[in-house]
């Protein structure tokens, strides 16, 4: 499936993603040492609800829009993100994952993005501009592999490519693969696109055979059953999830599940540890 960030911009993928990312840098956080964040598949770094693309979809109606509606505590560190790059009550604008690692950057933080696309990487450069990031324009996964180990000795790196390949799932894999024999203890975390549950349990057997001891999955579907038909859903691998992450994640993925819940559908969220 093609999954470009601004049809998609601030749909309940996001949410998740964002929410539980804001957990990773802040867990990791609690010590002072300083973090390197790279990002591989960057996108725009800023995008437009009130545009063609995001419009044409309408998806942040049942993301981003309920999750600054809901009430739960949970969520506050989220929408307060979302809310610094808006001006109004209701959000005209949604922070792509760049935007949400510069917010969260202290003085001795370092922020590494990464964007192939010409028109997206000129766009995240315009984006970015007021901060401390440090933008680049190659392929993700070559970047990915260039910048490890980092020039820090914790970070967290973040893959989030659009799927547009049929090659995608199999060279995340392969890089992982690479990434983890150069960087063993650095978190990892990658996004990916649900449509149906065969596809995934095939995908996480070959990440498996990996033998990466610490890797959690974490998946959010959207509807009670199978609809391989349409988006159901998202998950993120993460390799080596800090420990303060994982004891505070239970009740936000039920705050979660239930803000995003479609309505007649109870909806699923869940963390697996890939090798049992």
């Amino acid at each position: 499936m093609n999954y470009r960030h601004s049809f998609h911009a601030g749909n309940s993928a996001d949410v998740v993603k964002h929410s539980l990312l804001i957990a990773i840098v802040r867990a990791l956080q609690q010590k002072p040492g300083a973090l390197t964040l790279i990002d591989t598949h960057a996108g725009c770094g800023l995008y437009d609800l009130g545009g063609e693309e995001a419009r044409r979809t309408g998806e942040s109606k049942k993301g981003v829009l309920r999750a600054i509606a809901d009430p739960n505590p949970l969520l506050d560190d989220y929408c307060a993100a979302v809310r610094a790059v808006n001006t109004g009550v209701e959000p005209r604008f949604y922070p792509g994952s760049p935007r949400f690692l510069a917010q969260l950057l202290r003085p001795q933080d370092f922020l590494i993005l990464n964007e192939k696309h010409p028109e997206d990487a000129y766009a995240l450069r315009g984006a970015m501009r007021d901060t401390s990031a440090a933008v680049h324009q190659r392929d993700g996964y070559e970047f990915w592999l260039a910048m490890l180990p980092p020039r820090t000795a914790r970070g967290v790196v973040v893959v989030d490519p659009p799927y547009e390949q049929a090659d995608e799932r199999a060279r995340i894999t392969a890089t992982l693969a690479a990434a983890h024999r150069k960087w063993a203890h650095g978190v990892m975390v990658i996004w990916y696109p649900l449509k149906d549950r065969a596809m995934h349990v095939r995908w996480k057997a070959q990440l498996r055979k990996l033998g990466i001891r610490k890797f959690l999955v974490v998946e959010h579907w959207l509807y009670d059953s199978d609809q391989p038909d349409i988006y159901n859903g998202a998950g993120l691998f993460i390799v080596n999830p800090p420990y303060a992450f994982t004891q505070a994640l239970p009740p936000l993925m039920d705050a979660l599940r239930a803000a995003l819940a479609p309505e007649g559908h109870r909806g699923e969220i869940t963390a697996d540890w890939l090798g049992g």
